[in-house]
């Protein structure tokens, strides 16, 4: 009997017990302060960017293999005029050289005769004028007849074109002091190849370029184009080329010219792409990918590709209203073209998306 009191006692505390625990909790629910509404701050709203849902035309894109090359119309190839010896050679692959700059300085055989050329043009004008006097004296004096002034004019013309033929040839080689003459850089631009070494004697019969320099403040990118895709590719069509050296770079460009011949070993058709380079950050032999857009005959609703938020394995868009009203919504991609997304569903046109900054709402509002 003992034992059954003790036993309702105990059951009569633990019940005491837990009613005042669960009070406990009642009172701190209450005690906790409803959640504030999410609201952009002036601060965020300010980091953000904001696009509209549009109807946009259709692209699709043909993805090409390509290299940065020189501007053909922009090179110069520099040969020597004369067999000789590099005396002083003085630039080296990869510098950057002005117009009319010296790139070398060639001891000649030939050019040492040219100056001994010059100088018996010299002396045989100057023999034949001071002929000339004489029998322009004799003349007056009558002791010579006119038929002998008449060729001694004759011989200094013959001798002034003489001296004119050597100091034109002169001109064109550079001719400079001690049978040397000078080999100078036609265009200003980067040495891009050289074969010539200090000190090497050549021959002008057998020797390939010395130098090839080309101006690459614009310069050409040659994509290959196999034949499934030859009729995807149009003079005018808009492209996107990104480098090995820099991937997340976009550079825009359009199809300038398309060679319409098949390289018969890899049996591709080459198309160029001429970008402007200010700045040199593309060099010649650089890889590059190129994406050529073209249009297709529909449209769909539109938005820039940075705008779409993959968490979860689903595709999200932040939809702004205003900055209390600001909707997480799952949207379906029909595909992903350049710098934009194609919309299946979950968007209307019109509506008003973030699409710059927006993983900081996403974040803020999802957590």
């Amino acid at each position: 009997m003992k034992n059954i009191k003790a036993i309702i006692h105990l059951l009569s505390l633990l019940t005491i017990i837990t009613l005042i625990f669960q009070s406990c909790r009642s009172d701190k629910k209450q005690e906790e302060p409803a959640k504030e509404a999410f609201m952009l701050t002036d601060t965020m709203l300010a980091k953000l960017g904001f696009d509209e849902v549009t109807t946009k035309v259709l692209l699709s894109e043909v993805k090409l293999s390509g290299k940065v090359t020189a501007n053909e119309d922009k090179v110069a190839k520099v040969f020597p005029r004369v067999d000789g010896n590099i005396e002083k050679l003085n630039v080296q692959l990869g510098d950057y050289v002005k117009q009319g700059q010296v790139l070398a300085i060639i001891r000649s055989r030939q050019v040492a005769e040219m100056d001994n050329q010059l100088s018996m043009a010299l002396s045989n004008l100057q023999i034949a004028r001071k002929n000339l006097g004489v029998e322009e004296e004799l003349f007056k004096s009558g002791l010579e007849p006119e038929r002998n002034v008449v060729n001694a004019r004759q011989e200094v013309q013959k001798a002034e074109s003489e001296l004119k033929r050597v100091n034109e040839t002169m001109k064109i080689y550079d001719i400079g002091k001690e049978a040397t003459y000078q080999i100078k850089s036609p265009i200003s631009g980067f040495l891009i190849e050289k074969n010539a070494v200090q000190g090497m004697d050549f021959n002008i019969e057998n020797i390939d370029n010395f130098f090839t320099i080309s101006d690459l403040s614009d310069i050409w990118v040659l994509a290959d184009v196999y034949e499934t895709d030859i009729n995807k590719v149009k003079v005018g069509y808009q492209c996107d080329i990104t480098t090995l050296a820099d991937p997340d770079r976009k550079i825009k460009g359009k199809i300038d010219k398309i060679f319409n011949v098949l390289d018969p070993e890899s049996r591709v058709m080459k198309v160029r792409i001429r970008l402007p380079n200010p700045d040199y950050t593309l060099k010649p032999q650089m890889f590059a990918i190129v994406r050529v857009y073209h249009e297709e005959p529909q449209s769909m609703l539109a938005i820039p590709a940075k705008a779409v938020i993959f968490d979860k394995s689903k595709q999200w868009v932040m939809v702004f209203k205003d900055r209390k009203h600001i909707e997480t919504r799952q949207v379906n991609i029909f595909k992903t073209v350049g710098d934009y997304a194609y919309i299946a569903s979950g968007l209307n046109a019109g509506e008003k998306i973030i699409s710059n900054q927006q993983l900081l709402v996403y974040d803020a509002l999802n957590d």
